[in-house]
């Protein structure tokens, strides 16, 4: 089963990719982790996509889509995958395609969860934090007994400054900018499914796994 999947800042996608992997027992690739793989690893892609990063600039396409062959290309992906976080442009789901071909792969599905613009406001704005303990709340799905007040110590619970709803439109704005075209990109090979991330998790989960055409 090899999988790409996708979604908005606050659609439950982390949540999800735990689940399908261990369902299907396949890795969870993600840009992050292999980008430190390859640099705890030593390899050549990995000391220039560290040359960047400590830098402060952007890791080019050409090493990202090299470090992205490397991971694919060994063991425990040869039974499928569930690639997280790439690609996130066109450009890059070319290359992703030339790099699957060359292994003999393709992908079986694009898993697009998606959740109405309201409702991920509310769910990426409502955490709250103590100030003095740390202790993590949420105004919808985790809420405190008594209102801004920590359960745990009595503490003042806060709004962190990146989770006010302008840093929230803005993170969304980007994503719906940058994501749009691989939509497009993806719908035209027949590949893509838009599921429904506003139902309970397990729910997602068994919808996910009927557009997979697999047992949840």
């Amino acid at each position: 089963m090899k999988v790409l999947l996708m979604g908005p800042p606050g659609a439950g996608k982390g949540t999800q990719a735990e689940l399908l992997v261990k369902h299907f027992a396949i890795p969870h690739i993600s840009t992050g982790d292999m980008f430190r793989a390859a640099i705890k690893n030593g390899t050549e892609l990995g000391q220039k996509a560290k040359a960047y990063m400590d830098a402060g600039q952007l890791v080019p396409d050409e090493v990202t889509i090299g470090i992205v062959r490397e991971r694919l290309a060994q063991d425990d992906c040869q039974q499928g995958f569930l690639l997280d976080g790439f690609p996130r442009t066109v450009p890059q789901a070319d290359a992703l395609d030339e790099t699957l071909n060359q292994l003999t792969m393709n992908l079986d599905a694009i898993i697009d969860i998606q959740v109405s613009h309201e409702k991920l406001i509310e769910r990426l704005t409502g955490r709250r934090i103590c100030r003095q303990c740390g202790a993590t709340y949420h105004v919808v799905f985790n809420p405190p007994a008594a209102e801004s007040k920590c359960d745990k110590c009595g503490g003042e619970l806060y709004q962190r400054s990146d989770d006010s709803r302008e840093t929230a439109e803005n993170r969304l704005d980007v994503y719906n900018k940058q994501t749009q075209p691989l939509i497009d990109y993806y719908q035209a090979k027949g590949l893509y499914k838009r599921i429904n991330g506003e139902q309970e998790m397990p729910a997602v989960f068994q919808d996910i796994c009927a557009a997979l055409g697999r047992d949840a």
